[in-house]
């Protein structure tokens, strides 16, 4: 099987409402953006990278696809998904402009339509090809219930209706004043009861001795982890908030590479480990991460920039894997969605990686690629 052709897409998708909001991004639409590579064995996968929906951004992305990497492709044998990622990863002319940032996303979105490739190619659901599962089941925690952009009294009622409808798990954003944020802790903590895991997430926004005086606040609610606590490359500062605080560390999304995380795991600056196959180059790098935080005992929950659809593979196949974040936005785009039913993210059943879109999520959100 060779590579004929590599095809960047664009899709817009409404988040839920008309807008969110954490401490740091306002959107109101989430971006899929990628890749979709064919074969002369007539098979197509299909990878994406996931963007605020910003179009000149989508499209530094989808050019960085047509004109860096996909030539680099082209008559290669798709299955070999390790070899072709070293041959985008150590190119040394993309080495030299990027070993992080559009490179990465752009080939994120390629690594990703390889192994959905290699998996349509076995006809096995990717976590079938990743080694079977490990787990029956994949506890999926929402989010969707806690943006700061809701109000006190919404965010009360989405957090009772998350639990009603089989959820163990709930993240809420903070990032707003210290004051504001812990009042809304102790609001959803109230409503949901003792036996809900109750995350929160900063956004990278706050300073460390604003982070402290939250952690202080904070304890008394029996915090999952604090997500991005500090700024996202700031090792130094999330190792002294380790050490500071019993609420756990939680990082990931924004870090881009292996060596990333292993200097926050040699700081002992990380309790969670959150990789996400849309930020690292794909899948091949974030398997790398996960056997990474499965040698220093430190779970792994994967960050929802892909929604999921292909961290649940992930999820039911590596044993590192704990817990797995819900955004619904753009499940519905798949063939395969990423789909919850009483809490526990149901195991995909078709060939692939859960990537390929539907005709009409083709047709309605597909935006102009430059």
């Amino acid at each position: 099987m060779k590579i004929t052709r590599v095809e960047p897409f664009i899709l817009h998708v409404p988040v839920t409402g008309s807008q969110i909001a954490d401490s740091t991004h306002s959107i109101t639409h989430w971006g899929v953006v990628g890749a979709r590579i064919d074969t002369d064995a007539g098979l197509s996968g299909y990878g994406f990278t996931g963007t605020h929906a910003h179009l000149p951004g989508d499209q530094l992305i989808t050019r960085c696809i047509a004109t860096c990497h996909a030539p680099l492709l082209l008559g290669e044998d798709p299955r070999e998904v390790q070899k072709l990622w070293h041959k985008l990863a150590r190119n040394p002319a993309l080495q030299w402009i990027g070993r992080a940032g559009i490179t990465t996303l752009s080939q994120a979105a390629i690594d990703v339509a390889l192994w959905d490739l290699k998996a349509k190619a076995q006809e096995v659901p990717l976590w079938q090809l990743l080694g079977g599962p490990v787990r029956e089941q994949v506890r999926a925690y929402n989010t969707d219930i806690g943006w700061l952009s809701i109000d006190d009294e919404r965010l009360v009622q989405g957090a009772r209706a998350a639990v009603e409808q089989g959820f163990t798990g709930i993240k809420i954003k903070v990032g707003s004043t210290v004051e504001r944020d812990l009042r809304r802790l102790a609001l959803v903590r109230a409503a949901i009861g003792p036996d809900v895991t109750l995350a929160v997430d900063g956004n990278g926004k706050w300073d460390l001795a604003t982070c402290l005086r939250f952690c202080r606040g904070a304890e008394a609610q029996d915090v999952y982890w604090f997500e991005e606590p500090l700024w996202y490359d700031d090792v130094k500062g999330h190792a002294q908030l380790a050490r500071a605080s019993r609420i756990p560390v939680a990082l990931g999304e924004q870090l881009y590479t292996q060596d990333a995380f292993s200097e926050f795991f040699h700081q002992q600056a990380i309790h969670w480990v959150q990789p996400d196959v849309t930020r690292m180059g794909g899948l091949t790098e974030v398997l790398r991460v996960c056997e990474a935080a499965a040698s220093w005992r430190l779970p792994v929950a994967p960050h929802a920039g892909d929604m999921s659809q292909v961290h649940v593979h992930l999820s039911y196949a590596h044993p590192a894997c704990q817990v797995l974040e819900y955004i619904p936005w753009i499940k519905d785009c798949f063939t395969d969605p990423a789909e919850v039913g009483e809490g526990f993210f149901r195991r995909p059943a078709l060939p692939g990686a859960g990537t390929t879109p539907t005709p009409q999520a083709w047709d309605r959100f597909r935006q102009p690629v430059a």
